[in-house]
């Protein structure tokens, strides 16, 4: 596997920014592709400091594409920059641009843990044509509860300054909102896992619950473990089995 990382100018950012990328060396010509992404307080090189997920992506021969996004929530800032834009847009086109990867539907994929799986979700939900599947490891997926709930410092200024007071629910924003409007026809497969002592586990489990009620398959798992680099470590390998099914 060749471990690259890119710099370069964002358009939709209007700032240089960057991005790992793991390659196969062998296997098929192009390879799938997976967008990887990462949490609220990581980068795009946390997935390679604090997982294995190099040695698994070998396993199956798959490309892997981890961007940077700051604390955006993968979103069109209020106040800051268009990460949404450049996330759903321009880094597809950057990413094949650059690298011969597979623009196939039926092996394009989509991940992340934690503000990743919201995106990831977000993604798949937004664009279903893109994606074959997606994959939600401890996702923060209900926005509006956390706009409205979340007191802690922290979140209350990545919501101040990504949704300035718009309340996302039932907006484009909103996962939930997003799978009323689902097609279940051309919905990508999708899976989530928690863990049952992670904070984000009743976030988890509405979705489940909403998934259920709008007659959405969902793989979906709950085992012991929190809001931790081990959890997504051991899990991450499951994605990428997941992906692989087809």
């Amino acid at each position: 596997m060749a471990l690259i990382t890119v710099d370069f100018y964002a358009e939709s950012l209007d700032l240089a920014t960057s991005m790992t990328v793991v390659l196969p060396q062998d296997g098929p010509t192009p390879p799938p592709l997976l967008y990887l992404l990462h949490g609220l307080t990581d980068d795009h090189t946390a997935w390679t400091r604090y997982t294995s997920i190099e040695r698994y992506a070998y396993d199956h021969r798959l490309a892997v594409v981890m961007p940077q996004v700051h604390r955006s929530f993968y979103t069109d800032e209020a106040y800051g920059m268009k990460f949404w834009t450049f996330l759903s847009d321009e880094l597809p086109r950057v990413v094949n641009r650059f690298f011969n990867v597979s623009q196939k539907r039926e092996e394009t994929f989509v991940a992340g843990l934690s503000m990743g799986g919201y995106g990831a979700f977000k993604w798949a939900l937004r664009q279903p044509e893109r994606f074959a599947a997606a994959v939600s490891l401890s996702g923060a997926l209900d926005v509006a509860w956390l706009q409205k709930n979340d007191e802690r410092p922290h979140i209350r200024e990545v919501m101040d300054r990504v949704f300035a007071g718009r309340d996302t629910a039932g907006t484009d924003d909103d996962l939930f909102h997003l799978l009323e409007r689902a097609d279940r026809a051309t919905l990508p497969r999708l899976m989530l896992r928690c863990g049952t002592g992670d904070h984000l586990f009743e976030q988890n489990e509405r979705f489940v619950h909403a998934c259920a009620r709008a007659g959405l398959p969902l793989d979906s798992e709950f085992e012991p473990g929190g809001h931790e680099w081990s959890y997504w470590d051991r899990h991450i390998p499951r994605a990428l089995d997941f992906f692989a099914k087809g």
